[in-house]
């Protein structure tokens, strides 16, 4: 019997039969593009970003629609934010929020129900919710402990402060974590079925520092967006091979797998049972190759990954991607059998 969107998700988190594989890539410059609007507005906007999300969704035959973008938690906590009129903003490192490590003692975490920028993600969420009911997956997203470190401290700071202060590194984890748990619970009382949690910056510190400073923040994010009932789906881009065991033990409900990682060797470290996401290259074959590679890819994908597979591509699918190619993602979930 068909299901949706919704039903087709949490079948699979739980084990159950699905009637065909659920769909559920990332995507915002692509979304914005979709009702011809600058990127600036969708990321500073909600009601811009529903609309995309929705006619993305229904466009393409997603299971879901999401309320991601970059950091809202930075913005909202005074980091110095670069805007662009169409397309994404930046961080602007040269005046890290915490230039002085000193500023952390004093940095109140904001109240994300009145604070900008967190606050329009959480109304994102309700129009969503309103709009899809129970047909298609809700997503909300926080920022994972190293990513929204980064953000407030700038990157490469961070990585001497691994080396330099690991206490400090501690305590600013600590502070990004608080926030995150508050921040990602309010997104579901907004109506999110599903948080997740982006920490691109976790696979750039080596497998050591990932297991001694990183893992026990985002397993405490993990655990307690779990808690709240939330479903937590992990997006660290990059080069994971090194901490995939690490990964395995947060407990995570969906793990994003990039493209820089052969998708057979995330399914034998982290298991038969977890749920994977993505695998294809989202620049080489969903932007730039035809619809016989993105078939080519996800079935490759499959063959490695499957049955407990989401169709989606290894990060965001890019600006420019062609709309065939997209439908051959949806074309290739469709099928009862890949």
């Amino acid at each position: 019997m068909p299901m949706n969107g919704r039903e087709r998700f949490l079948a699979m988190l739980g084990g159950q039969p699905v009637d065909r594989l659920p769909l559920m890539p990332i995507t915002m410059l692509f979304a914005a593009d979709q009702i011809g609007a600058a990127y600036g507005r969708y990321a500073l906007d909600c009601r811009v970003l529903v609309e995309a999300q929705l006619r993305t969704a229904e466009a393409f035959g997603f299971d879901h629609v999401s309320a991601i973008t970059e950091t809202r938690e930075a913005r909202d906590c005074g980091a110095a934010v670069r805007y662009f009129e169409n397309q994404p903003y930046a961080i602007d490192e040269s005046r890290a929020r915490l230039a002085d490590k000193r500023c952390l003692a004093a940095l109140e975490a904001p109240d994300p129900r009145e604070s900008p920028a967190m606050r329009d993600r959480l109304d994102a969420l309700r129009m969503l919710r309103r709009a899809v009911g129970n047909t298609k997956v809700v997503e909300g997203w926080v920022e994972g402990p190293c990513g929204a470190a980064a953000d407030l401290r700038g990157i490469n700071t961070l990585m001497l402060d691994f080396y330099d202060d690991p206490a400090f590194v501690r305590r600013l984890f600590e502070f990004t974590v608080t926030l995150g748990l508050r921040f990602g619970r309010l997104q579901m009382d907004a109506g999110a079925d599903v948080i997740g949690v982006g920490d691109p910056a976790a696979s750039l510190i080596g497998p050591r520092f990932y297991r001694e400073f990183v893992w026990p923040y985002e397993r405490r994010l993990v655990a307690g967006l779990q808690e709240a009932g939330a479903r937590v789906r992990l997006h660290i881009c990059g080069k994971t091979q090194t901490i995939l065991t690490d990964m395995a033990r947060l407990g995570c409900d969906v793990v994003d797998i990039d493209s820089a990682v052969r998708i057979a060797e995330a399914r034998a470290q982290l298991g038969p049972a977890q749920v994977l996401l993505g695998g294809i290259d989202p620049v080489r074959v969903l932007q730039q190759g035809t619809p016989a590679d993105v078939e080519e890819a996800l079935g490759a994908c499959w063959r490695a990954a499957g049955p407990a597979y989401i169709v989606g591509a290894g990060c965001e699918i890019p600006r420019g991607t062609p709309a065939e190619n997209v439908l051959t993602m949806a074309e290739f979930a469709r099928r009862p059998s890949p």
